[in-house]
């Protein structure tokens, strides 16, 4: 990043993992820098845009902001909010299955948790695309307390419980830990057993992708050592077998005009074929019929 931003004023602190995902993505993804600084940025006027530092830095933030702008010239996922979205919103929880898989199989170390807590700075920055939808605000809440969670109970030198065990009913504050929590350098002691998360199984992330030209931190899904435990589809080209039919009604598409579709119906089919997309960059055909088969039964019947 060209500019430099000053020393962050004491009224960002909130902010500060915010940024430091930010510069963390300048080269691994710089549309997900993007939207973290924009995060910062717009989350920033509303802590204090009117003292002197503050001002000054986010003078700065907005230099950074309109650079990478014009480094990624005409990217979609910067000049179509719901293409941005999708990317933002499949990174983080992709991320989050990460963590997520390693915390159910007992495997608590270092780069889970901070894959946990980076997945819930990104769902934060989903965010600047409207309101967070109630499962997204309930995965960031999740993986931020089980980030911090087994933070202390490693720096303690206690063995963590996999799992949702408990977090529903221990009263938790999410904003407690903003700009507090730190990840140590020291890779903690594995310990393991398993757990059944409900609405957070590893089941219903089932055909998120990575968008294209992001990929992920090392040591999360698209990086993985094999022998880590990782569910294998989330790395592992499918066989033939498992490639879904295509349902032959969706060839009889209605003539055009027919299908009452709205502006959400046409989003969403949109969405759908990103998603695709982002599948096959990564030749996961079974996950690409998936959502081609959502956006043309959207498509041509209006209902999905």
């Amino acid at each position: 990043m060209a500019v430099p931003l000053p020393l962050i004023p004491p009224q960002f602190k909130s902010l500060q993992h915010h940024l430091r995902t930010a510069q963390e993505h300048d080269k691994r993804d710089p549309v997900v820098a993007y939207y973290c600084r924009l995060y910062a940025m717009q989350t920033g006027m509303k802590i204090d845009s009117k003292s002197p530092e503050c001002r000054k830095f986010l003078s700065k933030l907005m230099d950074q902001l309109e650079t990478l702008k014009k480094q990624l010239g005409d990217c979609d996922s910067i000049t179509q909010e719901i293409v941005g979205s999708a990317h933002v919103e499949n990174y983080a929880l992709k991320m989050f299955l990460y963590a997520d898989n390693e915390d159910r199989a007992g495997r608590f170390h270092k780069n889970m948790i901070k894959s946990f807590y980076t997945a819930s700075l990104l769902l934060d920055t989903l965010s600047v695309f409207g309101e967070l939808t109630e499962e997204n605000a309930q995965h960031r809440k999740y993986a931020r307390w089980k980030a911090t969670y087994i933070h202390n109970c490693l720096k303690n030198g206690e063995t963590p419980e996999a799992g949702p065990i408990g977090w529903e009913e221990e009263e938790y504050n999410e904003d407690d830990d903003q700009g507090t929590f730190s990840v140590s350098n020291e890779a903690p002691e594995r310990s393991g057993s398993t757990y059944q998360p409900g609405n957070m199984s590893s089941s219903n992330f089932t055909g998120i992708q990575i968008p294209p030209g992001a990929h992920a931190p090392a040591n999360t899904p698209a990086e993985v050592p094999h022998s880590t435990g990782v569910a294998s589809n989330a790395i592992a080209h499918p066989s033939s077998q498992n490639i879904p039919a295509v349902d032959p009604s969706l060839y009889n598409a209605q003539k055009q005009g027919e299908a009452s579709l709205t502006p959400e119906d046409f989003a969403k089919a949109q969405k759908y074929c990103k998603y695709a997309g982002s599948a096959l960059q990564y030749e996961d055909v079974n996950t690409a019929v998936q959502n081609l088969q959502k956006a043309l039964m959207l498509l041509t019947t209006g209902r999905e």
